[in-house]
């Protein structure tokens, strides 16, 4: 009796929890739906656009639960934002935009496609001012398109060249006693490198300066060619720490004027025709983003439509979130628009490092299968190497941004060896198996030559069968494949120069490419993989709550432990970028 009583109390309990959770998730939406309406903001006449980045930019939009205001932080993804700036370009109510640059967490790739979506804006003679106390490389690459790049006096500009810093833990391993099983195939592989090396190989050396030079170089050109200043002289200043000051970068032509926030509004009040005793009208982008635009053509009914499917984070087996790729939710989505007939042509747009061999198979399966229905389109975001190619290899066009991140075309497997350490510490394993190899892997004893050359085996195979699917995509011989692969990373402008690429751009030009191959005159975007708003914040609440403390108790130290907690996921043969990779 007591343990049927002690089991329906549990019951009753976990009941009231779900019922009050589930209350709670009612409360934020609602009061989400109040506060949204309380954004909605009247554009006026001689208004500016300010566009800042408090938060990362992402491929996709999201929506997060908000504990202290009881309601939902909506993120635009970077469609959205590229949208609302063209929006912008023909509403007669926006006068300029200002760029509030204190901040700008993304990745190089992205930071170009919102340069260019500037550019594109400033071609209708529209005024665009920038301003930071601090301008990061990214920042004031995306700063470079302003008319005017104002600094707070005392303020810095960041200008020494770009650093790849990779971590060794070869000696950390030796002295826990922990010994890595190291399985690769192609020289450049270098993704395992941390684990068995002190220094980073020759060849890993060559590739990286290949690709951190064209990044550097991508963004000397931008610099070069809006500021007036060649590209020697800006290698002269990095080399030299010549922008030590606001005082010396203003000196050397990298801003224009030294002036504080306050002085700058007064700037756009002149640049506005603003009277002194008005204030300023100023749009957040996010604002605008709800407003009803003026002089945007208007969209007449049309049942066509471009999928857009984001394939954002590592790729793993299973379901996905809005930071991973699970090759079930993946494979899922682009399946959906493949069957639908209302979609006339995919575009997938990626960002990934790579991950299992086995899951991006399984998503390249549907690449393939969606090819041969309708149009299918490749975005490359920040990054799209190793399992990332291998879902993008079937495209019918590939686009990437000249400093892409992509390549890395070779697969590896990892396992460790801990009986050091269990030794070290006391700890006994016995096993107990059915057959020869049942516990292969265990990291309680050593793998055996067999056991090594057998998974060897597979990473060949798995190479053989990744280089067969770019071979058969890209229109080339596997010898010819493996002659740029051998896990080598490249910048996209060099992907394009040896056939891994086919254009050069961001994700609007991706959309246009599928518009012009599906023949279509309008269409409308839908976005995969599709969530609605209770599915977003369950996931956030399953998820955000841990991760949100650890990055504030780590810091800027979290991606290393993200990384590190990357590698103990990782199960099977890994198609995946070397190391973890951060352009600053």
């Amino acid at each position: 009796m007591k343990g049927f009583l002690k089991y329906v109390f549990a019951g009753l309990i976990g009941s009231l929890i779900a019922m009050f959770v589930a209350a709670l998730i009612l409360v934020i939406i609602i009061a989400s739906a109040v506060s949204s309406g309380e954004e909605l903001v009247e554009v006026k006449e001689k208004t500016v656009l300010t566009v800042n980045f408090t938060d990362a930019v992402a491929d996709q939009s999201s929506a997060k639960p908000n504990f202290m205001s009881m309601g939902i932080e909506k993120r635009e993804g970077l469609y959205g934002i590229m949208q609302a700036i063209k929006d912008a370009e023909t509403d007669p109510r926006i006068k300029g935009i200002f760029l509030n640059l204190n901040e700008l967490d993304a990745g190089m790739a992205t930071v170009k496609e919102l340069r260019d979506a500037l550019l594109n804006f400033k071609k209708t003679k529209k005024f665009i001012v920038a301003h930071a106390d601090l301008y990061s490389h990214k920042s004031y690459y995306l700063a470079t398109v302003a008319d005017k790049i104002y600094l707070t006096p005392e303020g810095e500009v960041q200008f020494l060249g770009l650093s790849s810093q990779i971590i060794m833990f070869k000696n950390l391993l030796q002295k826990i006693g922990v010994e890595p099983e190291i399985i690769r195939h192609g020289k450049f592989k270098s993704a395992v490198e941390p684990f068995m090396l002190d220094q980073i190989s020759e060849a890993n050396r060559l590739q990286t300066n290949k690709y951190v030079g064209a990044l550097w170089n991508s963004l000397l050109t931008a610099v070069s060619e809006t500021r007036g200043v060649s590209k020697e002289d800006l290698n002269r200043y990095a080399d030299s720490i010549t922008i030590s000051s606001a005082k010396a970068a203003m000196t050397h032509k990298l801003v224009d004027e030294l002036k504080y926030y306050d002085q700058v509004l007064e700037e756009l009040k002149t640049l506005t025709e603003t009277p002194e005793d008005e204030d300023l009208e100023t749009v957040t982008l996010a604002q605008y983003i709800l407003t009803e635009k003026e002089g945007k053509p208007k969209e007449t009914f049309t049942k066509d439509r471009i999928a857009v499917i984001y394939a954002t984070g590592e790729i793993g087996m299973g379901k996905g979130d809005e930071e991973s790729i699970g090759s079930e939710t993946l494979a899922e989505a682009i399946r959906e628009a493949r069957l639908d007939d209302d979609i006339k042509a995919i575009v997938l747009r990626i960002n990934s490092p790579g991950g299992s061999a086995l899951a991006s198979e399984i998503i390249w399966r549907e690449t393939v299968l969606a090819k041969k229905e309708k149009p299918f389109i490749v975005s490359m975001g920040d990054v799209a190497a190793s399992g990332g190619y291998y879902i993008a290899c079937q495209a019918d066009t590939i686009v990437a941004q000249p400093n892409t991140i992509t390549g890395s075309i070779g697969v590896f497997g990892l396992m460790f060896n801990a009986v050091n350490l269990m030794n070290t510490v006391g700890i006994n394993v016995s096993n107990v198996n059915t057959n020869s190899h049942s516990d292969l892997g265990n990291p309680s004893r050593k793998m055996s030559d067999f056991e090594r050359n057998t998974i060897q085996k597979g990473v060949v195979d798995i190479y053989t069968t990744f280089i067969t699917h770019v071979a058969e995509g890209r229109g080339k011989t596997t010898a010819e494949i493996d002659s740029i692969g051998q896990g080598r990373v490249w910048a996209g402008s060099d992907a394009l120069e040896i056939g891994l690429v086919d254009v050069l751009g961001g994700l609007n030009d991706a959309i246009a490419i599928a518009k012009k191959k599906a023949k279509l005159e309008n269409y409308r975007i839908k976005e995969y993989p599709e969530k609605d708003e209770v599915s977003k914040i369950l996931e956030s609440l399953m998820s955000d709550a841990k991760v949100n403390v650890i990055k504030e108790e780590l810091g800027e130290a979290y991606p290393y432990y993200h990384y590190l907690q990357t590698v103990k996921k990782m199960d099977g043969i890994q198609a995946r970028l070397p190391y973890f990779i951060e352009i600053e």
